[in-house]
């Protein structure tokens, strides 16, 4: 049973498994993650909270994870991540999301 649920950043899932103990399925997500995670935990952290503290109204928690996995580059790559849902950022705001990007690439 499913008590609550969280949406974590492929540096977050990586630092979770550390902690557990070695299987080969384990493995193979460890694999998977060193290969497409792209900011080390402490850095995804950091980058989480300085997206929440933009106090950009639109954007939820699964939209900063997003953000923290892909770092998008440009508008463009941004955009691609809110696909499919009722959001619209303006110019100002896509400035200041990319600019905080920008210190951890």
């Amino acid at each position: 049973m499913i008590k609550n649920s969280k949406v974590l950043s492929l540096a977050e899932v990586k630092e979770k498994l550390e902690k557990q103990e070695e299987t080969e399925r384990i493995k193979q997500i460890s694999d998977y993650l060193n290969k497409f995670s792209k900011l080390d935990y402490k850095d995804a952290i950091k980058l989480q909270e300085e997206l929440r503290k933009l106090d950009v109204v639109k954007l939820r928690e699964r939209h900063i994870v997003k953000i923290i996995d892909l770092l998008p580059e440009d508008a463009e790559d941004l955009h691609k991540i809110f696909v499919g849902e009722d959001v619209s950022l303006d110019q100002n705001e896509i400035e200041k999301i990319l600019n905080v990007i920008k210190k951890y690439k």
